[in-house]
């Protein structure tokens, strides 16, 4: 007997033996059981989602001899003949070879003939958009008012191109294309019920590949098979599909997060020796970029991204989420604009490059151009700027974040010590216009709000958990000051991201030990506990060592706490915007109306002022 080819040979031959489309499958089996059935089905998808596969088994399900049913038995003469494409009362057209009126109407002569054998006489017409206005036209009287035996079963790829009349009179049931993991799932049962040997990340990429058609992906399984030599291996799978090595990818990858450029263009030497395609190649590194990025931002993910959860969880604590979304975005318009690039080794090139010049610097280097270098780094506060000194902000502190104009009524908390309020500098009395705030008044000034209100600075320390001094040694770290401590820390990545949902437990010698929120306990890693170790061990000059522990986190932690204030921030904007004398006016004369979502609270410039 001849090799019959897995897409045919694992054809489904029930509803129970589809993969995916529950939503069609649903209202046929209600249909059939309630016996509701309409006259005209049009089944509408891409490519090989199964749509004359669940035509067929409709017509399986009408014509049983058992009775209709959404089961049929599989094992009368009926059905049997339907699986082998020869029962005569299943008409299968083609409309692409079809298309003139004449023939329309030879096969419309024809419906008002009772079946031969079956219950029910069905015409299924397969990409039925090819069919001519006038063939649509002759069409219309007989789909519409068919006669009582007769059933029609449309299939397309483009309903667009249906007339709105042929539309009207069908029952539409839209097949959608399937997900990576269920086509992956769905040929690891086919390789193991043939016994074959195969290997996940094959699967997976021949998933990916087959981009949502479950008939594309068993044809690119049998060559995978053919290629492979009775196997399905990773690398057999990647060089017939054309993509780049795993390992080169991986290198590329790594280096591009750790911001090295001569191990980038070392590595697209080698692509190029391999005889990359650099336009596929860019694609591949844009998907790993998106997975990277959604281990940052929702680390759930790793969960589902089984063998190489460790790699992405790696790759994640490499960079910040700010990195990787640049490296996407460029990624993106490089990937528009290679074909105009002289060669897509050079576009490729300078797409890599393109991503390392327009990473954002980071806090040390920032420091290092906006001061001259000193031995030791110390807190602002504790040295007061003179005037025309230049104060470097604090990224995390809310203070120098809020808009002007913006107050926020204070929270109960509880008593602390009193001290020395810092002003914002745009408060300074008195300051001519067009000069500085920060060369017109100094940094230190007693605070004076107005009655009921308190300035964005006082926010900080008025609402959540009463703040401390910030920590000078590593042994007056509390949970008081640890937010204030990630301030100074420079911390970027997953590390930063874990950090912040964690809180001070204990420090035992040079030891800190911080509790995790446990909801955030997938992201404990090695790689982040030491990444926040060496750059504690930075900031209070000696070696520590960090303990991360999942628990139950009394107070607030850094995140809840940035949290809180970006949405006291957003409301009192909304409420200062609500109150503007102008804004009022305008709804009143001119029956406006205030979209709240639209309000968007502005970031302030790096600069410590508050603007408007």
């Amino acid at each position: 007997m001849s090799y019959q080819v897995l897409a045919r040979r694992w054809r489904p031959q029930t509803f129970a033996q589809m993969v995916g489309q529950e939503h069609v499958l649903r209202a046929l089996v209600n249909a059939l059981e309630r016996n509701r059935l309409h006259h005209a089905y049009l089944l509408t998808g891409t490519r090989g989602v199964g749509k004359t596969t669940l035509a067929r088994l409709i017509a399986k399900c009408l014509n049983c001899e058992q009775g209709i049913s959404a089961s049929p038995c599989g094992e009368c003469s009926a059905c049997r003949e339907i699986a082998e494409g020869r029962f005569v009362d299943l008409l299968e057209i083609d409309a692409a070879s079809r298309t003139k009126v004449e023939d329309t109407r030879d096969l419309l002569e024809n419906v008002q003939y009772a079946p031969a054998r079956g219950r029910f006489k069905v015409y299924l017409i397969d990409e039925v958009h090819m069919l001519s206005t006038h063939s649509f036209n002759a069409l219309l009287k007989t789909l519409e008012e068919p006669p009582p035996h007769v059933k029609f079963l449309l299939a397309t790829t483009d309903p667009q191109k249906l007339p709105a009349t042929v539309l009207s009179r069908c029952l539409q049931l839209h097949l959608k294309n399937l997900s990576p993991e269920q086509i992956s799932a769905h040929l690891a049962h086919v390789l193991r019920e043939e016994a074959i040997d195969f290997e996940d990340p094959a699967l997976w990429e021949l998933a990916v590949a087959a981009e949502g058609s479950m008939r594309d992906a068993l044809s690119l399984t049998d060559q995978a098979i053919a290629h492979g030599g009775g196997s399905v291996a990773t690398a057999t799978v990647t060089e017939m599909l054309g993509y780049i090595e795993r390992e080169l990818l991986r290198a590329l990858v790594e280096a591009l997060l750790q911001a090295s450029a001569d191990r980038v263009l070392a590595v697209v030497a080698d692509m190029a020796a391999h005889g990359a395609d650099f336009e596929r190649a860019l694609s591949e590194l844009l998907a790993v970029l998106h997975r990277v990025a959604l281990a940052q931002t929702v680390p759930a993910t790793l969960a589902a991204m089984h063998a190489e959860r460790e790699r992405f969880a790696h790759w994640a604590a490499l960079a910040s989420a700010a990195d990787v979304q640049l490296y996407y975005q460029i990624g993106l318009m490089c990937r528009r604009d290679l074909p105009y690039a002289p060669d897509a080794r050079s576009g490729f090139e300078m797409a890599l490059l393109r991503m390392l010049a327009f990473r954002p610097a980071q806090p040390a280097d920032a420091l290092s151009a906006a001061a001259p270098p000193s031995p030791r780094a110390t807190p602002p506060r504790s040295e007061p700027a003179g005037q025309g000194a230049v104060v470097p902000p604090k990224k995390s502190e809310p203070a120098a974040r809020w808009p002007a104009g913006v107050r926020v009524a204070p929270r109960p908390s509880a008593p602390t010590e009193p001290g020395p309020a810092v002003a914002p500098p745009s408060a300074a009395p008195g300051a001519p216009s067009g000069v500085p705030a920060s060369a017109a008044a100094p940094v230190e000034a007693p605070a004076t709000p107005a009655a009921g209100a308190v300035s964005a600075a006082a926010v900080t320390l008025a609402s959540g958990q009463a703040d401390t001094a910030p920590a000078g040694r590593l042994a007056d770290v509390n949970p008081g000051n640890w937010h204030r401590l990630l301030a100074e820390c420079e911390l970027g990545g997953m590390a930063r991201t874990v950090a912040s949902h964690c809180l001070p437990q204990a420090v035992e010698g040079a030891t800190l030990q911080l509790l995790l929120q446990q909801e955030h306990e997938i992201l404990c890693q090695p790689q982040c506990d030491e990444r926040i170790a060496a750059a504690l061990a930075t900031r209070f000059g000696h070696a520590v060592t960090v303990r991360v522990r999942p628990a139950r986190v009394e107070g607030e932690t850094p995140a809840a706490r940035t949290a809180r204030i970006a949405a006291e921030r957003r409301q009192h904007a909304v409420a200062a915007i609500e109150a503007d004398a102008n804004v009022r006016m305008l709804m009143e004369n001119f029956s406006g109306k205030l979209h709240r979502d639209s309000i968007t609270v502005l970031e302030p410039a790096d600069t410590g002022r508050e603007e408007a």
